[in-house]
């Protein structure tokens, strides 16, 4: 949902890169790190945020540089069942990992492994073989999560042996 970036200023206030639509509403999630500690922020200006640690006695905040520091490159989460419901023909790259890959013939290629992002687009590793594939409707025609497979057309210079 979100990572810490740098300090801002002596009083513990961080930047948050924020991978929301809109990156307001990262204030409303239940955030936790990748160890399950919990956190609140709310936002004072800009990426800039105050950051609570969310404790079983309240929100303590974060109130110097130091510990912000010691924050940077943190990975903020939420779970899914806090999310909205996705429109029709979009998805949460989260839930096409472990769909069964399939060829238009029904030729099972493998299990989706991860969906990559390096800036050009989307792209699926499919395993065995590690082979990726552009997730555009060209190359993925068809994903259908409720049935838990997708259709792939890799494109000619992309090869995945049945």
């Amino acid at each position: 949902m979100g990572v810490i970036g740098k300090p801002h200023g002596v009083r513990g206030l961080v930047r948050v890169n924020s991978f929301t639509a809109e990156a307001d509403a990262l204030e409303a999630y239940p955030l936790t790190d990748r160890t399950g500690r919990r956190f609140a922020l709310a936002w004072l200006h800009d990426n800039v945020a105050q950051l609570s640690e969310v404790t079983p006695h309240g929100k303590r905040p974060v109130t110097d540089r130091t510990e912000a520091e010691t924050l940077t490159n943190l990975e903020l989460f939420a779970p899914r069942s806090a999310l909205p419901e996705a429109d029709a023909e979009e998805f949460y790259l989260a839930d096409l990992i472990g769909l069964r890959a399939r060829s238009e013939a029904g030729a099972e290629l493998g299990t989706i492994a991860a969906v990559h992002d390096y800036g050009g687009g989307s792209s699926l590793e499919i395993m065995p073989g590690s082979v990726l594939v552009p997730f555009t409707r060209a190359a993925v025609p068809v994903v259908d999560i409720a049935a838990g497979h997708v259709i792939v057309v890799p494109p000619a210079e992309v090869t995945v042996a049945p």
